[in-house]
């Protein structure tokens, strides 16, 4: 019996995955307090730069859908590893603020063409009713490549200097990748005489069942699409903000490669949060479930903000709550919208709110930097950030109460 390849191409999207974040993602941190130290230029500066990145990576992922479907994954991901390594390097080589600007083009469209959409569209054609799983097993590479990337970021730099630690990791990303997609990614169901979930036929009818998707302007006026983007938007945009200013924030209580290793064991955390609540998300309503993960996220960063000073348990214990969350935000939107809307409509829910997302958090690492230079600290920020977290707990609970 042929065993079914969608769990290679799940394999394959954890990688990419993995190598995306891993890059584009739990980088920046590093990059900022790599690039202050050496430079000196303002934090609110390189994090304006950091915001530039993930614009970017917003716009990109516009177009992204449809030329997955066009050009077909092999091409995006090996477009997207290649962004990424370039990227990288053009970060490390930055010799004036502007250039900064410039890595980050290439560094956003690597983002967007090996994360979340991307992981979605790899993913999408080989399961239907097992889609759940599958994609958070592939998402779960955003989660280790935190946990490998932050130290080994610091370490390399640590070890080789911020252009040898960015040339190390651009070679290794694009040898992984570049392979891995021509190998797997060219294949679709139909060429491997497979259905979706690896069943043996499609159940009767269940094609014909489904209505046709609406379109954009239908979504937007959709109390359920409003509450469901609007939660998101504000708790990313605090998260993406938070992890940006994350090493930076506890270096002086921890110094560079502590606050690295800090980071580092919170997307641990992150891999643990994602498995301990999926069977709970099978049973219960997902947007409470979404609403308590945001809750203990708030409560962690709460912690974390008192542990500025070097208190190690609430620092522990900071990392922990919030780790425990930090994968669940990017997974739960598409899981919500699973269980809120008609599966036409699923593909262009998650497609619409993840550049909606992309957008509004890119501006959580400036946000975040002016809030810090201005205030003289992260205290502020930090309180910034669990007022958002709470904010979005609420409406995602209104979305529940309006559906009901």
């Amino acid at each position: 019996m042929t065993s079914f390849f969608g769990w290679k191409v799940v394999a394959a999207a954890f990688t990419a995955a993995l190598f995306g974040w891993g890059i584009s993602f739990y980088g920046p941190p590093v990059f900022l307090q790599a690039l202050h130290s050496r430079t000196g230029w303002p934090v609110s500066v390189i994090s304006s730069a950091i915001t530039f990145h993930f614009i970017a990576s917003a716009v990109f992922v516009g177009w992204l859908g449809g030329s997955f479907l066009r050009r077909g994954a092999v091409a995006m991901v090996r477009l997207g590893a290649v962004a990424l390594a370039v990227g990288a390097i053009g970060w490390s080589l930055a010799q004036e603020p502007w250039h900064l600007f410039v890595a980050a083009l290439s560094t956003g469209l690597g983002m967007a063409l090996t994360t979340g959409v991307a992981v979605n569209a790899i993913v999408t054609p080989w399961f239907d009713r097992r889609r759940a799983t599958a994609l958070s097993l592939a998402f779960n590479g955003a989660s280790v490549g935190g946990v490998v990337f932050t130290p080994l970021w610091a370490v390399l730099i640590d070890a080789l200097g911020f252009v040898g630690a960015a040339a190390a990791i651009a070679v290794i990303t694009v040898l992984v990748l570049w392979p891995m997609a021509g190998t797997i990614l060219g294949e679709t169901p139909q060429s491997r005489g497979q259905h979706p979930d690896g069943v043996a036929r499609p159940p009767a009818g269940e094609s014909a069942s489904r209505a046709a998707p609406r379109n954009r302007r239908a979504l937007l006026a959709d109390g359920r699409f409003i509450t469901l983007t609007g939660a998101y938007t504000l708790a990313l945009f605090a998260q993406v903000g938070l992890i940006a200013h994350f090493v930076a924030a506890l270096a002086p209580a921890l110094g560079g490669t502590g606050a690295a290793v800090a980071l580092s064991f919170a997307t641990i955390c992150a891999v643990a949060g994602r498995f301990a609540w999926t069977p709970f998300l099978e049973r219960r309503d997902r947007r409470v479930a979404g609403a308590l993960n945001l809750g203990l996220q708030a409560i962690g960063i709460a912690m974390l903000a008192l542990a500025l000073d070097g208190s190690w348990p609430l620092l522990l214990a900071g990392c922990v709550l919030f780790g425990l969350g930090i994968g669940n935000l990017v997974s739960l939107p598409p899981l919500i919208a699973q269980s809120d809307f008609a599966p036409s409509d699923v593909p262009q829910v998650v497609a619409l709110s993840t550049a909606i997302f992309q957008i509004v958090f890119a501006f959580g690492p400036g946000t975040l930097g002016a809030v810090r230079d201005w205030s003289g600290g992260y205290p502020a920020a930090f309180a910034i950030v669990v007022a958002l977290y709470l904010a979005a707990a609420l409406i995602l609970l209104a979305g529940k109460l309006r559906r009901s």
